[in-house]
């Protein structure tokens, strides 16, 4: 799985993958902790940064559910019920189930997974 797979990947909902990237220096979130990914949503477009330790095929492909999913949920002018009421333990419990029941992120399946959430 590469990350030049999911560029301009279009996405259930009208969303753009732009792309993904592996980020080179560590990544922290607002409050300075350590992170293992960070979308940037722009109107539609989503670009999905993930920490180089996500580069073994299980994380890569849990983060990029899991972006996905709560990028989509933040960025939908009206989000399906389904997603209204995740927190963060909430999309990433939801981002393993899918890469479980899915297999490894793929086009397809991250269409598949937008899909069974009402997007």
């Amino acid at each position: 799985m590469s990350p030049g797979e999911f560029q301009f990947l279009p996405l259930r909902g009208g969303f753009l993958l732009v792309r993904v990237v592996m980020a080179d220096v560590p990544m922290t979130d607002a409050l300075g902790r350590t992170a293992l990914a960070r979308t940037t949503i722009t109107g539609n477009n989503l670009e999905i940064e993930l920490a180089s330790c996500a580069a073994n095929a299980a994380e890569f492909s849990i983060s990029l559910y899991h972006e996905v999913l709560e990028a989509a949920a933040v960025a939908a002018l009206d989000p399906p019920p389904a997603v209204c009421e995740l927190n963060e333990a909430g999309f990433e419990a939801a981002a393993r189930d899918c890469h479980q029941r899915l297999g490894p992120a793929s086009p397809d399946s991250l269409n598949q997974m937008l899909a069974e959430f009402g997007f």
